[in-house]
């Protein structure tokens, strides 16, 4: 489902807008609809990749034009790191993941490590909700247990007070499944 060209078109797509150049046309079919989430990572000088981007949407969206949004709002506006610099571009890796088979959870515990994306709403203590997500491979690279997954992803969404187990409970949890793609800007650049 995800493909080099989508991580490819997602390079492009960065290249064109720090070097201020037209897009080019994607090499893929345009028309199908996924939510999506891309991801940008950096390469350290020991070949590991740090997180330095990462948004995406869960409402299906045209491959260009998700694809076209995501690469850049991921790559300039996660408020969590500072915006991708051209300087940065021959150090990246690029990852699209195409969200698919959701499930309402029966509780916040009905997902499996490894396989499921989870995506979990609550209540802030002044009543407001909140939602937040981890894509499916975070709690395995992470080596967290479900519960660890959940404390962080109410901490990610905003929960600041004591996390309890009634708490918990009161969770509503969507699980779903990634098809995932990677590409390196070495390998973008063996594509063209």
């Amino acid at each position: 489902m995800a493909t080099k060209q989508h991580c490819a078109y997602c390079f492009s797509v960065l290249l064109a807008k720090l070097q201020g150049t037209s897009l080019p046309e994607p090499q893929f079919d345009t028309q199908t609809e996924y939510p999506l989430f891309v991801t940008w990572s950096k390469l350290d000088s020991y070949g590991e990749k740090h997180l330095r981007g990462c948004i995406g949407n869960f409402s299906p969206m045209d491959l260009q034009s998700g694809l076209q949004e995501y690469a850049l709002v991921s790559a300039l506006r996660d408020t969590r790191f500072s915006p991708i610099r051209l300087s940065e571009v021959s150090k990246l890796v690029c990852s699209v993941s195409l969200l698919t088979d959701f499930e309402d959870g029966r509780d916040y515990l009905d997902w499996d490590i490894g396989t499921h994306g989870v995506w979990i709403e609550f209540r802030l203590p002044g009543g407001r909700k909140q939602t937040s997500t981890f894509l499916p491979e975070i709690a395995e690279e992470q080596g967290w247990t479900k519960v660890e997954t959940i404390d962080h992803l109410l901490r990610k969404g905003g929960y600041g007070a004591a996390i309890t187990e009634e708490f918990r409970r009161s969770i509503t949890l969507t699980r779903y499944q990634s098809k995932k793609e990677h590409l390196s800007y070495e390998e973008f650049v063996a594509m063209k």
